[in-house]
């Protein structure tokens, strides 16, 4: 398949690529192990935001398709699924991995269409998610129950069995890694799926569903296309559901929190961030210039644990300002398809205007714009796309620095004390992630223990968890963690065994 377009024309580009698309067939709604389309026959496009142009259209699912997902991964998981050992589970799952690999620009390229990712940044996201799935492939092998000491004619132990059937809903900003993230452990952990896609990235999720054909037994892996208030809402309540997960917003998880109370349904959630990186005047600033870009302009902005704060010392805040606005305005918006783009554009018209709301906002309040707001040239006319922008002279209660904007928006505040940066970086709803730069091992082991997130990145490589790492939030940043081996405990339910045992004499 070609994997890189290099006309005059982005548009023409674009349409390039989704004829390459069409080899792959029709995205239908995967239930069972085959295409479906949807109980009512509604679809719906599923849009390139590079062009705002129809990729291809997609069923629009409600609450027959629900149940009918979830009787499907009922009756594969009570057959064949449910019943196998750990051993046999991961085989499966490593095949599929294999498979994954070997379909890889394909992938790609449906993730890069959809979500309006630069085609190489789409490539390394497949890799990594495809990882996550082999991690818990080969971690469940290790997995065990305890046996717990008590007396000579007693025997207890412990063992886990899966809920049987999960609901995982994902995003649209990382339409493949967070749903490996979710598949890995709850396939491993011995559950069949009904997954839901958000309805602006569906099409990595379906082609990765059809690629399980004859991998797993049908029924084991169900995607479901539609709209969080039809599909989504339908499957956060169904009752078979043992066990849901759920990334995106806050606030749509606090409405799947109350959903599931109503079934007593265990949740996991991965919520919003508003994350810190704290920058101390001993650092090597051209180094943590370029990882403070990449925390917050990766993506165009739209992750979770973006580093949408900076706090840097008053001592290196002109200096280290300087360098990265010098490194924002060096980077590349363009054309997703075309080798050297670092900046893809905003995922829909709707955050496109939230994103430019917030740039607004933040002016009216006082900040000032360094760089960056509404790319004057973009790749097509009226394009989603904002360069990457710096506010300064932001105090933390402003809004563009207490609330998720989901964009290249980067807002700088400078502090004079360690007391004074970390009252700054706790002082939001949020607790996802953070960044400290530091040359003091000491302070950066307590400024890890006093910042409240679940993940703190110390000198670099910021937002790049590994296969093992427990990811998750403090406060309003959700419930649980993923991508570690405990995240197969979210997936199953403990039972203890008390056998009684007989004095052999008798």
């Amino acid at each position: 398949m070609t994997i890189q377009y290099y006309t005059d024309s982005v548009r023409q580009n674009h349409a390039d690529a989704r004829a390459d698309l069409e080899v792959l067939g029709a995205f239908e709604t995967w239930i069972d192990g085959e295409w479906a389309p949807a109980a009512n026959g509604e679809t719906f496009e599923t849009i390139d935001p590079v062009v705002q142009e129809p990729i291809c259209s997609v069923p629009r699912c409600g609450a027959a398709d629900v149940d009918r997902a979830v009787e499907s991964a009922q009756s594969a998981f009570d057959a064949t699924w449910g019943s196998l050992g750990a051993a046999d589970r991961s085989r499966a799952i490593l095949a599929w991995t294999e498979t994954l690999r070997e379909h890889i620009d394909e992938l790609a390229l449906v993730e890069s269409l959809d979500g309006g990712k630069p085609l190489s940044h789409a490539r390394a996201e497949i890799e990594f998610g495809i990882e996550f799935i082999e991690y818990y492939a080969n971690v469940v092998r290790a997995d065990e129950g305890i046996t717990l000491p008590t007396s000579d004619d007693q025997h207890v132990y412990t063992r886990t069995e899966p809920y049987g059937v999960v609901g995982l809903i994902v995003p649209w900003n990382y339409a493949f890694i967070i749903a490996a993230w979710k598949l890995g452990p709850a396939l491993a952990a011995g559950n069949a799926v009904v997954l839901k896609p958000a309805e602006q990235t569906p099409l990595s999720a379906l082609y990765a569903a059809k690629l399980s054909k004859s991998i797993f037994p049908d029924g084991v892996v169900n995607v479901l296309t539609g709209y969080g208030e039809e599909a989504g809402a339908a499957l956060s309540s169904h009752p078979t559901v043992g066990k849901l997960s759920f990334t995106g917003a806050d606030t749509t998880g606090e409405t799947i929190m109350e959903t599931a109370a109503s079934t007593v349904t265990p949740v996991t959630l991965e919520l919003g961030g508003k994350s810190p990186y704290v920058v101390f005047p001993d650092v090597d600033i051209d180094e943590t210039v370029r990882d403070v870009a990449h925390g917050i302009f990766y993506n165009a902005g739209q992750s979770c644990d973006a580093c949408s704060r900076l706090l840097v010392h008053e001592d290196i805040a002109e200096e280290f300002l300087d360098a990265l606005v010098d490194r924002a305005e060096s980077l590349e918006v363009g054309d997703t398809l075309q080798e050297g783009t670092t900046l893809g554009p905003i995922i829909s018209q709707a955050q496109f205007e939230t994103v430019t709301g917030y740039l607004e906002r933040g002016t009216d309040a006082g900040a000032t714009l360094e760089t960056g707001g509404v790319a004057d040239e973009s790749p097509v006319d009226d394009g989603w796309f904002v360069e990457p922008t710096v506010f300064t002279d932001a105090t933390n209660d402003m809004q563009i620095a207490q609330e998720e904007i989901f964009g290249p928006v980067l807002t700088v505040i400078t502090f004079s004390t360690y007391e004074e940066a970390v009252d700054l970086a706790n002082d939001v709803p949020f607790g996802l992630a953070a960044g400290v730069a530091t040359s003091d091992i000491d302070r950066a082991h307590r400024a890890a223990a006093d910042i409240d997130a679940g993940s703190i990145w110390v000198n670099g490589s910021y937002a790049t968890p590994r296969p093992g790492g427990p990811f998750g939030g403090f406060k309003r940043s959700g419930i649980g963690r993923e991508l570690s081996k405990d995240a197969l405990r979210h997936y199953t339910q403990e039972k203890t065994v008390y056998v009684s045992v007989d004095d052999p004499s008798r």
